[in-house]
């Protein structure tokens, strides 16, 4: 892992292409650069290439909105005297905090490191937050059960024309927003597992549809994966003591169906699935305690299922 801090960012990357930006309105507004260096704090030879534009820097500041706004503030400011170097400061550190949130700081941050795409990270906002774990935990089982899904010889052959996807709930799961699982679904090309993007937080209605119907009966299935239905899968899952679920693939709101189903037999099933209707693919949803779970019994189904071919 690199480990970068975003202060590292706001040295390396915000702060000289702000003072680029300053010098440059600095000029237009009349100063010479001896003033423009004397304002910034660094030398006339910087200055120099600030004006000359030989300095670098990062569009993604140059063309955010309140970036500019806020250097025009200061260099008006600073220009008519109305504004002194305290002044310029306590505006370039509010902006700072303001990029962080979601912001371009918080954009570079997560390509420096990638382990934070996908959480929704505040860490630099409000601090160290007790549920983001959560969600980093989630996030990284789910990254985990997709590679197992993308190892496990045979998945191509169950992936369905739609993609397939693998997904897991927060704890306190209520909506589909509290479901991770992976953007643009994963689909079979060429005879391989393509998986386009790490998992993300509300990334799959239909997957989080059946974790969230399977976690009102029982609040401790908290993954799925969801393949093509295929009766030799599923006749291994029986040999193997599991005793799929058939349901109905029309219904209109499939999270009560599902729920009223889990619900007339008592328990989650391991294994549920539906043989589809008019415009709709052949459904089978495996689930776990967890994203790798049902991905690891995805995998011991299909190699059982390959056995008995």
């Amino acid at each position: 892992m690199s480990l970068v801090l975003p202060s590292e960012l706001v040295v390396d990357r915000f702060l000289p292409t702000v003072r680029a930006m300053l010098a440059m309105r600095l000029a237009d507004r009349g100063l010479t650069q001896r003033e423009i260096a004397a304002e910034l704090g660094v030398t006339q030879a910087a200055v120099s290439k600030y004006v000359s534009g030989e300095s670098g820097g990062d569009d993604r500041f140059r063309d955010d909105p309140e970036t500019v706004a806020t250097v025009e503030r200061i260099a008006d400011g600073l220009a008519s005297g109305e504004m002194d170097g305290y002044d310029a400061l306590a505006d370039l550190l509010s902006l700072v905090h303001s990029l962080e949130d979601r912001g371009p700081i918080c954009e570079l941050h997560e390509e420096e490191m990638p382990e934070l795409r996908g959480l929704g990270c505040d860490l630099c906002v409000r601090g160290l937050d007790p549920d983001l774990r959560a969600e980093r935990d989630v996030l990284t089982n789910v990254r985990a059960a997709a590679r197992t899904l993308a190892s496990t010889p045979g998945m191509a052959d169950v992936v369905p024309n739609v993609g397939t996807n693998v997904g897991m709930a927060l704890p306190d799961a209520s909506d589909e927003t509290d479901v991770a699982a992976v953007p643009g679904r994963i689909y079979a090309m060429g005879g391989r597992i393509e998986i386009p993007a790490n998992p993300e937080f509300g990334a799959s209605k239909h997957v989080a549809t059946a974790i969230l119907a399977a976690r009102a009966t029982d609040p401790d299935v908290q993954g799925a994966v969801n393949v093509a239905t295929d009766d030799a899968l599923l006749d291994a899952a029986r040999e193997r003591g599991i005793d799929p679920l058939e349901f109905d693939a029309d219904y209109e709101d499939r999270a009560t169906h599902l729920s009223d189903r889990f619900g007339e037999r008592g328990s989650v099933p391991q294994v549920a699935y539906h043989r589809g209707a008019f415009g709709i693919e052949p459904a089978t949803y495996v689930f776990g305690a967890t994203a790798t779970d049902a991905a690891e019994r995805v995998a011991a189904l299909l190699e059982a299922s390959t056995s008995s071919r």
